[in-house]
Order: C-alpha cells, then structure tokens, then sequence
C-alpha cells in the first residue's frame, strides 16, 4: 500500500510539473507573438521583428508572400502607405503552440477600423506560421455588443 501511496504520488507531481510546463510555453509563446506584433505592425520595423521568425514563414493571407522577404515587403508597404496605422491587441489566447490574437487594427487615426483574428504558429519559440480573417468595423451595427 505505501509504494502504491509513493507511485501515486509521483505521478502526482509529475503531472503537475507537466501541466505548469505546458503553462509556461504557452505563456512564452504569447509574449513571443506580442512582442512581434508590437515591432512588425505597429513599429514597422523588420530587422527587429525578424527575430521572432523561425526558419521559415508560412503566410496563409492569399494577399501576403511567404518568407521573411513577403512579410518584410509588407511592412514596407505598411509604412509608405500608413505610416500611422497601430494595432491593439485586444485579447490573447494560447493553446500549445498555437497564439491568436483579436486585435483591433486602425490604418488611418479617425477611422473606425479593423477587428482581425491573427493565428500563428510557433515552433522552438519562434513564429513559423500565420492566418488571419479581418471584418472592416461597420458604422452601424444591428447589435450594441461592439466587435472588441
């Protein structure tokens, strides 16, 4: 009975080392992705974001090129042609390594918007994948919930 008590307990704390593990890659992962976000869309700045990409890039937006070199000339488009837009991350959410984000994404100040859902994928702690879906914010709504 005590070895069973002992192997019980083992198995215990194994599985809550496992459990607060999974927890802190998740963690790491969103800070990962958050701190992308800031640099790549709201700084525009590429060299700085670059650090948060794996070895390679996916892009499933059919308007994006894959790579570093399709998110690299995106940002540059980004900053010639909004050089004001800034994007809120409204809520984050990880599963494994899976981050989505729901931002609210503003081109122009004084225009209404954006709401955009951002998956990414992270392998090693580093982003190897993307999707997203944006909703233009409508002036009118025929609900009072809002998008974010």
């Amino acid at each position: 009975m005590k070895k069973f008590l002992s192997i019980c307990i083992l198995f215990s704390q194994f599985m809550i080392a496992q459990a607060t593990f999974a927890l802190t890659i998740q963690e790491k992962n969103k800070e990962t992705v958050q701190n992308f976000y800031e640099l790549a869309l709201n700084q525009k700045n590429f060299a700085a974001a670059s650090q948060y990409l794996g070895t390679r890039y996916t892009q499933h937006n059919p308007l994006a090129a894959d790579g570093p070199e399709g998110l690299k000339n995106f940002l540059n488009y980004l900053r010639e042609k909004y050089p004001d837009a800034h994007s809120t991350i409204k809520r984050i959410f990880a599963e494994g390594d899976y981050v989505i984000l729901h931002v609210h994404s503003v081109k122009e100040p004084g225009t209404r918007g954006s709401a955009i859902f951002d998956l990414f994928k992270l392998e090693n702690g580093k982003i190897i994948e993307h999707w997203d879906a944006i909703q233009d914010v409508p002036e009118h709504s025929a609900n009072a919930n809002g998008m974010f």
